[in-house]
């Protein structure tokens, strides 16, 4: 069956059904690329949300991914990815136009969201515990359980690949799952909840709610129906958040901002740079929680890098998602309001516009690709994460000044090295106060490495094999065998 294009309403994939808002309640959803209205998505309430965690209970209770054989999960974790993958053109085009991103980018979502499942698909037998020696008149060992109903609250910048993310861990280890999907972009996930019924997903096991983060994910976080909490998003919200949790005391796993810092010295492959600064802090328009939000360079070098940095901002093409430009629109109006107002700010504060600097003015949510120079390193624009296409660049003279430069925020999410020297870069990378730093490549690494951060950037770790321990949890069992 199809959720959307029929009559423009994505509903909510609610225990293996579709059904519609509480009280008939709709989302407008808009086309950053135009600023028009593009399709409406179903608002679930407190009543929908009601029913998603009784049959999430009633799921789990059942057994039905957690008693499932792994294998057997394994398996139909697989068929969801071949799902995927055939929904992932239709699915591509809403995310283009209800999220601002190139075509190719939401293709290449899609298609991660497929990769994901396939790798906890491919781990979901292999959960193992361990033998514990106690001595002759003991046997030992542990076990991994899966925690029970895991609500996932997914953001706006990359909502299918996050949510999948998230997702296939969490049932790979044999949880229930309710997802509350982003207001600003909510279609193509009701898509991924299509390819989760064609491949026959126990009902209850997921469901995808569409709702307002501040009413619907409110209420699922503070919920005493909810045994685990993931989020990704905003440090405020992930607070809020973690209020919530510490009233029902609920485990929580939080992948929150960053203000993360390229350290460039002198030796420094410049044309690798480049091309790491476009796919760093231009990709996605810059809303990426792991952007190259700061580029620290040698001195000797840093009128050179300015230059063309500028140049590459400068040149980037820009257009609607459809047209697979460079350089897109941001997400909404009122984002575009916040960069362009932090970027205002940082001028006051003696930051230099080497590109950019304001909104383009065209139709749609258009920020121009951003260079602001000679910023310095304790001023808002270098503290406050902008989530936006723009990135801050200040020189420094030694090793010792650039990291602690780099380690001189609240978050710690990611970090990058860039040089030649190879003992160099193992030791700067380990003094870096992050929980992934790249090597003289922005976003080096996969879905089989671990992600998340420190400081106001979260704790608990996504992505590779370590994730999967962050949805069981681990229990003793002790046997005597004395007579």
């Amino acid at each position: 069956m199809s959720t959307f294009l029929d009559d423009g309403l994505a509903r909510n994939f609610l225990a293996g059904a579709w059904v519609d808002g509480d009280g008939g309640r709709t989302i407008a959803v808009e086309d950053p690329g135009t600023g028009a209205h593009f399709a409406d998505a179903a608002q679930a309430g407190e009543a929908t949300l009601a029913k998603a965690l009784e049959a999430a209970r009633a799921s789990f209770d059942r057994g039905d991914l957690a008693d499932m054989k792994p294998g057997d999960r394994g398996r139909l974790m697989l068929r969801i990815a071949r799902e995927i993958r055939l929904i992932a053109a239709e699915g591509a085009d809403a995310l283009c136009r209800e999220s601002g991103k190139s075509l190719s980018a939401a293709h290449d979502e899609f298609e991660e969201a497929a990769q994901y499942f396939e790798y906890y698909g491919g781990v979901a037998d292999k959960i193992e515990g361990k033998s514990i020696p106690l001595g002759p008149d003991y046997a030992d060992f542990t076990v991994f359980e899966p925690y029970g109903v895991s609500a996932q609250v997914v953001p706006w910048n990359f909502p299918v690949s996050i949510a999948a993310r998230s997702l296939a861990p969490s049932m790979a280890a044999g949880n229930s799952t309710i997802i509350k999907s982003p207001e600003l972009d909510p279609i193509a996930l009701a898509m991924l909840g299509q390819a989760l019924e064609r491949a026959e997903v126990p009902a209850g096991a997921v469901s995808i709610l569409n709702g307002i983060g501040a009413d619907l994910g409110a209420r699922l976080v503070a919920s005493s129906d909810v045994d685990q909490i993931v989020f990704t998003g905003s440090v405020p919200t992930g607070q809020a958040i973690l209020h919530a949790a510490a009233e029902t005391v609920t485990p929580s796993l939080m992948e929150l901002g960053g203000k993360s810092a390229a350290v460039v010295f002198e030796d420094a492959d410049l044309d690798g740079l480049m091309r790491s600064l476009q796919s760093g802090i231009f990709y996605n328009a810059g809303q990426v929680c792991s952007a190259m939000a700061r580029v620290l360079v040698h001195r000797s070098i840093y009128q050179e890098v300015v230059e063309r940095a500028a140049a590459l901002a400068n040149g980037l093409s820009v257009g609607h998602g459809l047209d697979n430009p460079e350089h897109t629109p941001v997400v909404s109006a009122l984002q575009l309001s916040r960069v362009e107002a932090l970027t205002q700010t940082a001028q006051q504060d003696g930051a230099r516009v080497a590109a950019g600097g304001a909104r383009l003015e065209r139709e749609g949510y258009f920020m121009a690709p951003t260079i602001l120079a000679d910023v310095d390193p304790g001023a808002r624009v270098a503290q406050q994460e902008i989530f936006g296409p723009v990135t801050c660049l200040t020189p420094f003279d030694t090793e010792a000044e650039a990291i602690a430069m780099a380690n001189g925020t609240e978050f710690g999410l990611v970090a990058g090295v860039f040089t030649r020297d190879l003992a160099r870069s193992h030791r700067v990378a380990r003094k870096l106060r992050a929980g992934q730093v790249f090597v003289n490549e922005w976003f080096a690494g996969g879905i089989s490495t671990p992600f998340g951060g420190v400081g106001k950037s979260g704790f608990g770790r996504e992505k590779g094999l370590e994730a999967l321990y962050n949805y069981v949890r681990t229990k003793n069992i002790a046997i005597s065998l004395k007579g």
